[in-house]
């Protein structure tokens, strides 16, 4: 495995001067990012086979140990402020549960049945998309994890770090960004546990936007639990509809969401009739808006 390997480029990296070192570590970020292009084929599969999941009613969930899990973790919870979608839609499987967010449990990451055990715990379904996160491609439980998942139905896809790992057999699309050898040996934290969360970030991205929860690029179904959400909301709102702040902020508290403020503005209409458009609409800021946006470009 090239994840694996040792690096000949770093070496001599305990012996540099700091400056020299720092240089060395950024050379290497910087092949990352072409090595996530190369794989974009896939994510785009998997973005639109788990967005056509979700419409039908399934979640996506991340399954993974030790650096692997933590990023899945990670990208499952940001999906819930930003994009205001309910807890249970991404979900974030990790090797050890909770704690291992925390502490480091290594052992957990070596029995392929606790990775089935934890999915039938979370209540995994075939209408479900489940994707296994694994740096070197063989984790024993995030392969697991996949295989019981592809068995039952639930669609199934693999983001790991060498080509040809045997977790991509396991899954139906495998996303595959070889970064190879690491700064420090084995240490995949580093370019793989990068190039992880870019592939992460796309996908849950991508998945977002096609479900409706983008409006241009504006995260127009943020969550409004703090001063710097708020804030941002009653930007969007103006941005989008030319309103004072001041009125902005008042169409936005009396309806609670960006969107219904938005078309409130836009139409017209009172914050209960805009939210009344917009359910109409399946919450598609977009489709509650068609009429105008069809005319201006947006």
């Amino acid at each position: 495995m090239d994840t694996e390997e040792r690096n000949p480029r770093t070496q001599e990296i305990d012996v540099v001067s700091t400056l020299e070192l720092v240089g060395r570590i950024n050379e290497e970020d910087r092949k990352v990012a072409p090595k996530v292009a190369e794989a974009l084929p896939q994510i785009a599969a998997a973005i639109d086979e788990i967005a056509a999941r979700m419409r039908d009613g399934g979640r996506l969930f991340y399954i993974g140990a030790g650096t692997s899990g933590r990023l899945g973790v990670l990208d499952a919870v940001e999906c819930v402020p930003t994009y205001g979608v309910d807890p249970s839609l991404v979900q974030g499987i990790l090797a050890g549960g909770h704690r291992a967010c925390y502490t480091s449990i290594e052992s957990t990451e070596d029995d392929p049945a606790q990775g089935e055990a934890d999915l039938r715990e979370a209540g995994l379904t075939a209408r479900d998309a489940v994707v296994g996160i694994a740096a070197s491609g063989r984790t024993p439980y995030t392969r697991g994890g996949v295989q019981y998942a592809r068995r039952i139905g639930a669609l199934t896809v693999a983001v790991c770090c060498n080509r040809g790992a045997p977790i991509s057999e396991d899954a139906e699309i495998a996303v595959e960004a070889e970064t190879g050898a690491e700064v420090i040996a084995g240490s995949t934290r580093m370019k793989a546990g990068t190039a992880q969360k870019m592939i992460l970030n796309m996908i849950s991205t991508g998945v977002m936007i096609r479900l409706g929860h983008v409006f241009q690029n504006l995260m127009v179904n943020v969550h409004l639990k703090n001063a710097k959400l708020i804030d941002r909301g009653t930007r969007i709102v103006c941005e989008l509809t030319g309103a004072p702040r001041a009125r902005a902020s008042e169409i936005l508290a009396e309806t609670g969401d960006v969107r219904a403020a938005v078309v409130a503005l836009s139409l017209g209409l009172s914050g209960p009739e805009a939210a009344s458009r917009l359910r109409q609409a399946d919450g598609s800021l977009r489709r509650a808006l068609k009429n105008e946006t069809d005319g201006a470009g947006s």
